[in-house]
This record gives C-alpha cells, sequence and structure tokens, in this order.
C-alpha cells in the first residue's frame, strides 16, 4: 500500500458530518484495532479545497476515540495521510489521521492541526 501525506494547509473548512464511531469488520462484526490494541475509530468529514465550490465527504481512521466531536462542528486533522490500497481486484482510497480534535482545541500528539504553519518542512 502506497501512503501519501495531505497537505492540510490546502483545504478550506473541514466539519464532521458523521460523528466519531468504531470501526467494525463487516463479515465478523468486531470492532477493530490497530497493531497496538487501540480501538479503531472513524469520523465523517466534509473536505473543501478554497478555490472549489463543491465538497467530498471522507471517511478518516484514527487510532483512539476523538473526544468533544460531534456532527456540525469544525475540526482540526493532524497527519492525515491518504493510503491506495487493491484487494481482489478492487481499488480505493483510505484515510487515517493520528488525531482529531475540534478546531481551537490543541492537538495531543504534537503535531500540527489543520490550518496551522508548520515551522519548518512541509508534506506533498
Amino acid at each position: 500500500m502506497q501512503t501519501i501525506p495531505v497537505d492540510v494547509r490546502r483545504l478550506g473548512a473541514l466539519m464532521c458530518v458523521v460523528p466519531p464511531e468504531p470501526r467494525v469488520n463487516q463479515e465478523t462484526g468486531e470492532v477493530r484495532k490497530d497493531r497496538e490494541g487501540n480501538v479503531i475509530y472513524v469520523v465523517g468529514i466534509s473536505v473543501r479545497q478554497r478555490d472549489n465550490r463543491r465538497a467530498d465527504v471522507i471517511e478518516v481512521a484514527v487510532p483512539s476515540e476523538p473526544h468533544g466531536i460531534a456532527e456540525g462542528m469544525r475540526v482540526n486533522v493532524v497527519d492525515l495521510v491518504a493510503v491506495a490500497w487493491e484487494i481482489e481486484g478492487r481499488k480505493g482510497t483510505s484515510f487515517r489521521a493520528s488525531e482529531i480534535t475540534p478546531q481551537g482545541a490543541p492537538a495531543t500528539t504534537g503535531a500540527v492541526p489543520a490550518g496551522r504553519a508548520k515551522s519548518s518542512g512541509g508534506e506533498a
């Protein structure tokens, strides 16, 4: 799988449109966990490029429950990456982040939230 960093600074407002819920294996009904044993949560986020009227909704997986996130809230997405995948002839893109916080709340991972400039380096 190819992982591609997403520069969230180039996006407009990010808004929660589907509140956090645990990711469930559709076949077994089991709640999915990451390698460290953390429950994976999924949040539906509306994303719009600054110069475009069209918005898309993406599901973003995070390694723990995002607290304080509700439908209609603007959010910060930390360390967003797109992951290209292919399984049994099907292809797609999934999205992961290290954290999702309410806009204005400090990130706890030490990473830079959406809309805030990094002091060094950059993402593609």
